[in-house]
């Protein structure tokens, strides 16, 4: 759950940055794809992270 609120999150903001042209909007957005897609897949596959094997 919580690595799809990020994916979703790094898209508006990469979305308003490139709209906006504001670099370090995009960037944030980028990097916040990157981990929720990265928490997606680990909480996918069963791995525990931070100590919680699920998030809800």
């Amino acid at each position: 759950m919580i690595g799809g609120v990020m994916i979703i999150l790094g898209l508006v903001l990469l979305i308003i940055g490139a709209v906006a042209g504001i670099s370090i909007l995009w960037t944030i957005g980028l990097i916040l794809i990157v981990i929720g897609a990265v928490l997606w897949v680990l909480g996918a596959l069963g791995h525990a992270v931070g100590g919680r094997r699920h998030y809800w």
